[in-house]
């Protein structure tokens, strides 16, 4: 029996070629007699596309072929619903594809000998737009008499709304000793992955339309394709090569169906790239949300009742709003036992870039809201904020919002206790020692510590039948001696591959190096799932794990090579009863509390993260410096989106729309100490105990800054990124 592979950490099993520049993203993949594609952009946020002009275009040189609404058989896409066109034009046989709904809509593309020759005569195609009143607020367009832009989707903007109600709040309310309202507001923010949307099509060896791209879910991509072109799904094939990032923003397609459409008409391989300018305008981006919150609580410091409202900005598509938004649904009363709920959320169809899936997937603007709602009733009611969160933690057993126990065992207590004790938390009452310490003469930086925690889903939710497969093959004579290893689940970065390699090396008692990794190719393995919603260790996990003992079945048997397939289906998921939310809506949760101390100085309004602590439930750590590495990434990332990134639009057009302008934190500008503290507490259904650990991180970040804040300066701010403009407004600096 070799020594356990899980529980250390092993090299990344990708780290050597993407050091050496030998592993190829999509846009080093090169074919022989390759031609090269541009997409025409609308530019606008809400018009209706009258004519396309294509004579000059098309007598440019080196121009092949161009594109447009007429061309596509299907004319629709869309992860969750098809509403979004491929192309916005005239000539095609769905309604309202003529309809530019954002900036980032596609009007055409334009295929041609070179990239440059794509770009000039992109430039010559003339298009009769017909201007459009944008809808740029969603309050807005939530009323009656606001313009309906989806109409063929009903006579409201609303495309979601998630009711829950438990108890009896107004009664609830009577009770309270105290009650603390507020409004909040979250802030786009952009993904940033390094890797713009690139890829390459082309008609392989077998005549399937094969698109090399960078995706999160190969099968979702290839159905979506298959869908547009009005082809049978296994007429298409989707490879992904190494992937730069997704962090949600690559769920949705964006260069895939204009690059399969191109390839299957010309027989051709057909490549693009887009610049990072049309990165920024023309795929999602995470929700801005709108929130408001009323939070009762006895004097002893026990909630008792809480109504909150949610209005996220979905923007022009769907996209993956409907679940982003269950989402922030579901955490909005934080990682506590409330018994008396009241919480509507909204989605609101706009004219801005579509709200899309961003890690922690709605958490992080819900979590924003309810844990500053918990520090501001510590402070009213003078308990310390990690004693009043130890008071009313979920433990097993309770009941969530949507009126069920989150599954056992629930770990928030032990990641609160585990931060405060790591982080050296000296309790304080918040109302009369809450900083421990002040201005000096000499100097206007001030400096607090602040508390925060938080919850995730692990996997898919709300009924959906969630499942992964893999398939493992072993060669030997006498002893295992090769073991081939396929599965289509994502590398977007996270290190999956290598975990796992790592669990079935385990399950095989194996080295990991006779292990070869097959992976993300709909034409030769079965579905994944997608690498969202921090599932892939836990999914991957458990398909891997069941193929691996299956195989080593047939191998113990005298079957030699033992090859077996395997598809795990996790634990059963129920959708929210529609008035109160009441439901199962996932089969395993992840836990976290933070703790963090700032320095903010008060003349020039700078916020500096000296030190950040994060006690994260993982269940059972399978490689602890990967876990260690998504836990600094998403902190990292996380205080991006609190304190600097800044994205800005006006009358529906991107403002910061380069890295010039939407800055993004240097390694002078993050955290100067985040620590990382492993909770190991099993979970019965994970793989060897784990649960999934890549958005967790990110989730408290924003409020545990905003506590920390305050505890400085004694001014809450509700909205964020906390810019140096904003905190001086905040501190009565500037008006």
């Amino acid at each position: 029996m070799q020594n356990s592979a899980i529980g250390k950490s092993h090299p990344r099993v990708d780290a050597r070629g993407k050091v050496t520049g030998e592993t190829l993203y999509s846009g080093d993949v090169h074919r022989a007699k390759m031609l090269h594609m541009k997409i025409l952009f609308a530019e606008r946020p809400h018009a209706k596309v009258k004519n396309i002009n294509l004579t000059k275009a098309l007598a440019s040189d080196g121009v092949v072929a161009i594109f447009t609404a007429k061309d596509v058989p299907n004319n629709e896409y869309g992860l969750q619903i098809p509403d979004q066109p491929v192309f916005c034009g005239p000539g095609s046989s769905k309604p309202y594809t003529d309809i530019v709904r954002f900036v980032g809509d596609q009007i055409a593309a334009v295929v041609a000998n070179t990239e440059p020759q794509a770009h000039e005569a992109m430039k010559l195609i003339e298009v009769d737009y017909e201007d459009l009143p944008p809808l740029l607020d969603p309050i807005t367009a939530m009323r009656s008499d606001a313009l309906v832009l989806h109409p063929d989707r009903g006579d409201t903007n609303i495309c979601v709304h998630y009711k829950i109600r438990k108890g009896d709040v107004d009664e609830a309310f009577k009770q309270a000793d105290v009650i603390v309202e507020s409004e909040y507001h979250t802030p786009v923010q952009e993904h940033a992955y390094l890797q713009p949307e690139a890829g390459l099509a082309y008609i392989d060896e077998n005549g399937l339309i094969a698109v090399e791209s960078a995706g999160q879910w190969t099968h979702a991509d290839r159905k979506s394709i298959a869908h547009a072109l009005d082809l049978p799904e296994e007429n298409v094939r989707v490879i992904y090569p190494a992937i730069g990032g997704a962090f949600g923003g690559r769920e949705d397609l964006s260069v895939q169906i204009p690059l399969a459409l191109a390839a299957w008409k010309l027989q051709r391989p057909v490549k693009i790239i887009w610049s990072r300018r049309e990165s920024m305008i023309g795929h999602g981006k995470r929700h801005e949300v709108f929130l408001k919150a009323k939070w009762g609580a006895t004097k002893d410091g026990k909630l008792i009742a809480i109504e909150n409202e949610i209005i996220g900005d979905g923007g022009a598509y769907m996209y993956t709003s409907n679940k982003v938004l269950g989402n922030s649904a579901i955490t909005s009363t934080g990682p506590y036992f409330i018994p008396n709920v009241k919480t509507d959320v909204y989605g609101v169809y706009t004219n801005n870039l579509p709200g899309a899936a961003f890690r922690g997937f709605g958490a992080p603007q819900a979590l924003f809201m309810a844990e500053t709602q918990m520090n501001k009733l510590a402070e009213k009611l003078g308990i310390d904020p990690v004693e009043i969160r130890l008071k009313n933690a979920l433990r097993d057993g309770d009941t969530m919002g949507v009126g069920t126990p989150a599954p056992n065992p629930v770990s928030i207590v032990q990641c609160i206790e585990a931060a405060r004790d790591k982080f050296g938390w000296k309790k304080r009452r918040q109302t009369t020692d809450r900083r421990p310490q002040k201005k000096s003469r000499l100097s206007s930086v001030v400096r607090g510590q602040g508390f925060a925690a938080g919850f995730k889903n692990v996997g898919f939710s709300f009924g959906y039948a969630e499942n992964c497969w893999a398939k493992v093959e072993l060669y030997g004579n006498g002893k295992i001696e090769k073991v081939i290893l396929h599965h289509a689940g994502a590398e977007v970065g996270q290190g999956t591959h290598t975990v796992m390699v790592q669990m079935a090396a385990q399950t095989l008692s194996v080295p990991t190096n006779i292990i070869e990794l097959k992976t993300s190719d709909s034409a030769t393995q079965e579905n994944p799932g997608s690498a969202s919603a921090s599932r892939l260790t836990f999914m991957a996990g458990n398909s891997i794990k069941g193929a691996a003992e299956l195989a080593l079945q047939k191998w113990n048997n005298e079957e030699r090579p033992a090859i077996a397939e395997f598809k795990y289906l996790a634990p059963r998921t129920t959708p929210m009863d529609k008035e109160t939310g009441f439901s199962t809506p996932n089969f395993q949760y992840a836990w976290v509390a933070q703790a963090c101390e700032v320095e903010v100085d008060t003349e020039t309004g700078h916020v500096k993260v000296t030190r950040i602590l994060s006690a994260d439930d993982v269940g059972k750590a399978i490689n602890p410096d990967l876990i260690v590495g998504q836990i600094e990434g998403a902190i990292v990332q996380a205080h991006g989106y609190a304190v600097l990134e800044d994205f800005k639009m006006k009358d529906g057009k991107v403002l910061t729309d380069q890295f010039s302008n939407y800055l993004l934190p240097t390694i002078l500008d993050i955290p100067e100490k985040v620590e990382s503290v492993l909770v190991e507490i099993p979970d019965p259904n994970g793989p060897w105990g784990a649960r999934g650990v890549g958005e967790l991180p990110y989730l408290p970040v924003a409020p545990v800054i905003a506590a920390a804040i305050h505890d400085a300066t004694d001014v809450w701010i509700d909205e964020f990124p906390f810019t140096p403009e904003r905190v001086l407004r905040a501190l009565g600096k500037i008006k």
